[in-house]
């Protein structure tokens, strides 16, 4: 559960990304300009992959994460279908701008409050990895599963709130997909451009389990993975999403994180 000083912060997030954003808007949202950063080419690039600062084409490594990928839902009906001026002060790609303006740093600064960092921003969501290293991999799962609880639950009330009291939007539904594997570590991209980038099943896996509704899915693998106790409160309940076999972590009762291995 985010604590008092990380709900004001979040807010005061949301509200600064948000006036950045109608400004922005204000300036080039007529004109729906696209800017290209480009990276220069160098032997190492600096790398947001959570253990690895600095990234080289020449030694690639294999590492081991918790992948999280965050969405917004239906986003694109957002984009496509206009809202009455009776019921939104502003529509379509406009709604879409100040959501995704709001909503991104929010998730990523609240992943991070748990060691996660956002390595690739996916249009309406984000990519999340959490390292897992040697004889952590029980802190770095219920990590995992405290942010994204965080990011569907205290995250988006505070961005619904500012939302609705900004523009009267109505509220955002979220999805998390969560996935565990080794990745490659490694550059990808043109000369001049090569972009940090980890190569792994867990990201395939989470983007794919990221289309439930305030829900958080896992694969297979992070199930087999997760520490079994006695007396827990978390259930992994088989679920198959959108064609995709995955378990929803159901929270049985609130207690310390622990878990009841049920499907």
């Amino acid at each position: 559960m985010l604590t008092e000083p990380q709900s004001t912060e979040l807010k005061q997030l949301v509200s600064r990304s948000l006036d950045r954003a109608e400004d922005i808007w204000n300036k080039v949202g007529r004109e729906v300009q696209f800017l290209e950063a480009r990276l220069t080419r160098a032997e190492a690039v600096p790398s947001s992959i959570p253990g690895h600062s600095w990234v080289s084409e020449d030694r690639p490594l294999v590492d081991t994460f918790v992948a999280a990928v965050v969405d917004i839902r239906d986003s694109s009906k957002h984009l496509l279908h206009a809202i009455s001026q009776k019921e939104a002060k502003v529509s379509q790609l406009q709604r879409v701008f100040y959501e995704t303006s709001a909503l991104l740093p929010a998730v990523a600064q609240t992943l991070g409050y748990q060691k996660g960092r956002v390595t690739e921003y996916l249009g309406d969501g984000v990519l999340a990895l959490f390292q897992v290293e040697p004889g952590e991999e029980k802190r770095a799962m219920y990590r995992a599963y405290w942010a994204s609880q965080d990011c569907i639950g205290g995250v988006r009330s505070i961005v619904n709130n500012e939302l609705a009291r900004r523009y009267s939007l109505p509220a955002l539904d979220l999805g998390v997909g969560l996935s565990f594997s080794k990745a490659i570590v490694t550059l990808v991209g043109l000369d001049g451009e090569k972009h940090p980038k980890a190569v792994g099943e867990c990201v395939y896996r989470a983007a794919k389990l990221s289309k439930g509704r305030n829900e958080v899915y896992v694969d297979e693998w992070l199930k087999n993975a997760w520490p079994s106790e006695k007396g827990g409160f978390l259930q992994f309940l088989s679920r198959t999403l959108h064609g995709e076999q995955g378990y929803l972590l159901h929270a049985a009762r609130a207690k310390a994180p622990v878990l009841i291995a049920q499907t």
